[in-house]
């Protein structure tokens, strides 16, 4: 069984605890697109729903980076935090739990059960500095696994935002025979120079801390919680909009803080912060709480290698062969996947009616903080 080691704090969830309603299934050896080979890969998977006896119900929601296989519920044993899109996949919600059989995954790379960076190898040692490089194309192709462990031989639809969207385009492009519908949410066809620039910083900021050890350490009593509360924070500034941001907290001070005082926040130990800071310091410590380094390490790379044209041809004849009936929404106010990646597919994908924009302050989070939009266009996706 695959263990989730993040010595910094307790793990989510570790081999004999309970683990709430997460199933784990080995598919067994992968080899992988970039040359690696996982000799054993554990999926941890989520379920809800009922299969119908001809198992042609089956929806498969995907989660983006900081996800887990835990779409819809509450917090329970195993299981640090509530289900990530639980406004829309539950029973008469836009996911309807009465009429679909929803599966939704822990990504390959995860440390939320499925085999990761920390995960024991077959020597009883972390993966660690040895873990193999992974793509997007590797992660559809464990939960094409996955499908056929459930005698899944073809999903109604594949659901998914951001890194979740880049592995719905990757099964109606690899996968076509087994996808009969896709919704493609704030994401794009190929990883931008832009995308790959803040996702490298995020990669540098982790491997830069002295706790990180070349990946290594796992068992040290250390983590790099510096350096990647330092991604954390990059990251989220490209998750949320500007006017979001200075709407919600301007230049005003964090309560009871000084931030003009004479020391500087982050420099010096009990400086006054401002309270953007302080709620960029929550972020921070909040997912280093929960989610490993080296699986962001891992997962962030993946996606700055993302390109559905790899190998296949130009964006245009590979977008334009695709047969399968494809959703895709955007955020108007998304500056990390701007609205114009989404524009691109909607165009050049034939089975995709026009695009539908998402108008939210929310910026790149938009696709999971209005529910309420996002579930109109799943219905509609759903429906048809």
């Amino acid at each position: 069984m695959i263990v989730c080691q993040t010595p910094h704090a307790t793990p989510a969830w570790r081999e004999g605890d309970p683990v709430g309603d997460r199933k784990l299934v080995d598919v067994g050896a992968v080899w992988l697109e970039f040359g690696g080979f996982l000799p054993s890969v554990a999926i941890a998977y989520e379920t809800w729903g009922n299969l119908s006896p001809a198992r042609d119900n089956a929806i498969l929601v995907e989660h983006a980076l900081t996800g887990d296989a835990h779409a819809s519920g509450i917090e329970g044993p195993g299981q640090p935090t509530p289900g990530w899109w639980d406004d829309l996949v539950g029973p008469g919600k836009a996911i309807d739990t009465d009429r679909w059989f929803v599966v939704c995954a822990n990504v390959l790379g995860g440390c939320q059960g499925t085999t990761g960076p920390s995960s024991n190898a077959l020597d009883g040692q972390a993966w660690g500095s040895r873990w193999p490089r992974i793509s997007i194309r590797d992660q559809v192709a464990v939960e094409s696994r996955l499908a056929d462990s459930l005698q899944i031989d073809r999903f109604a639809s594949v659901i998914g935002g951001s890194m979740g969207g880049m592995r719905a385009l990757e099964w109606v492009t690899s996968y076509p025979d087994r996808v009969a519908s896709a919704v493609l949410l704030a994401t794009g066809a190929v990883a931008t120079a832009d995308q790959i620039a803040t996702q490298t910083a995020q990669i540098h900021a982790i491997t830069s801390d002295p706790a990180w050890r070349d990946g290594d350490y796992q068992g040290t009593g250390e983590t790099p919680d510096r350096g990647m509360g330092i991604a954390r924070r990059f990251a989220h500034l490209t998750y949320r909009s500007e006017l979001e941001l200075d709407g919600r907290f301007g230049p005003a001070a964090q309560e009871t803080e000084n931030p003009a005082g004479a020391l500087i926040p982050a420099r010096h130990p009990g400086a006054g912060r401002y309270a953007v800071q302080s709620y960029l310091d929550h972020h921070a410590d909040k997912l280093a709480a929960r989610f490993d380094p080296g699986t962001y390490v891992a997962l962030t790379d993946a996606m700055s290698t993302h390109d559905v044209t790899r190998g296949r041809g130009d964006l245009a004849s590979v977008l334009g062969s695709i047969d399968v009936p494809v959703w895709v929404g955007g955020v108007d106010s998304d500056r990390l996947y701007p609205i114009r990646l989404q524009q691109q597919m909607a165009d050049l994908i034939p089975t995709a009616p026009d695009l539908t924009v998402v108008e939210s302050l929310h910026g790149h989070d938009g696709f999971l903080v209005e529910t309420a939009a996002v579930g109109d266009l799943i219905r509609e996706a759903l429906a048809g």
